[in-house]
């Protein structure tokens, strides 16, 4: 009997648990959901819902009311700075398994991002961390997420580009980031010479060559912010957010 309870958790045939908040940690239905949502005290995995936003679903409106068209080159690499500031960041923490980005529509998507951990104690640092901070002057909201198997939690036919959902599909449609940027990133956890100590002795340097958003990656020039540069703006974000919540007591 065990058994067979354990293998309908968090499926349809699960009439207790919800089975989209199992699998993708958010349901559309949110508290009037008829099913449970069992929230993990603690888990490897953080959700920051709708943390990431996307400028083309925030470009004003063009002449005909319509959004403005916003470049594909310049909306990936805002998109690319995004994920590499909450890498960074999250890095602090301890070594990072997935950093992925929802490029969902639907209202309980839309922007969410997942950080999976190497283990929970990880994930315990950061929620601690992070909450009650501020990134864009946007407050960061944060929380533990049961999803720890993304490949059930990722939608296959968007991977094939067959998805006919589009944007409104209830699996996550997960924003990809160029080869460079995840050797980057990702790679440093493969070579010992690029340790996180090390990591940090060069970020105290502000040297921030071979790596960051000063470089080009797609080799067609501009000048982009150095990521000692965009840290000082998150920094500052986060001390305005605080010197207003004391001034107001």
């Amino acid at each position: 009997m065990a058994e067979h309870l354990a293998s309908i958790f968090g499926t349809e045939k699960d009439r207790v648990n919800c089975p989209f908040y199992f699998k993708i940690g958010a349901c559309r239905h949110g508290d009037r959901c008829s099913r449970l949502h069992n929230r993990p005290t603690i888990s490897p995995t953080l959700l920051l819902p709708n943390l990431y936003q996307n400028p083309a679903l925030n470009a004003p409106p063009g002449p005909d009311g319509l959004p403005m068209p916003v470049d594909a080159r310049k909306s990936q690499e805002h998109f690319e700075d995004f994920y590499e500031d909450i890498f960074e960041e999250m890095d602090k923490y301890g070594q990072i398994e997935h950093l992925n980005v929802c490029d969902n529509l639907a209202d309980h998507m839309v922007g969410n991002v997942y950080i999976k951990f190497v283990d929970e104690d990880a994930a315990a640092r950061a929620l601690q961390g992070l909450t009650g901070r501020f990134y864009a002057g946007r407050p960061i909201m944060i929380e533990f997420s049961p999803v720890t198997d993304f490949r059930e939690a990722t939608c296959r036919q968007y991977e094939e580009n067959t998805c006919t959902r589009g944007g409104y599909c209830n699996f996550m449609h997960l924003r990809p980031i160029s080869k460079g940027l995840r050797k980057d990133l990702f790679g440093r956890y493969k070579k010992k010479e690029h340790s996180r100590s090390r990591s940090r002795s060069k970020e105290r340097r502000g040297d921030d060559k071979g790596r960051g958003r000063d470089r080009d990656r797609d080799g067609k020039g501009g000048k982009r912010e150095s990521s000692a540069e965009r840290r000082a703006k998150i920094a500052a974000w986060n001390k305005e957010r605080a010197g207003g919540a004391e001034a107001g007591h």
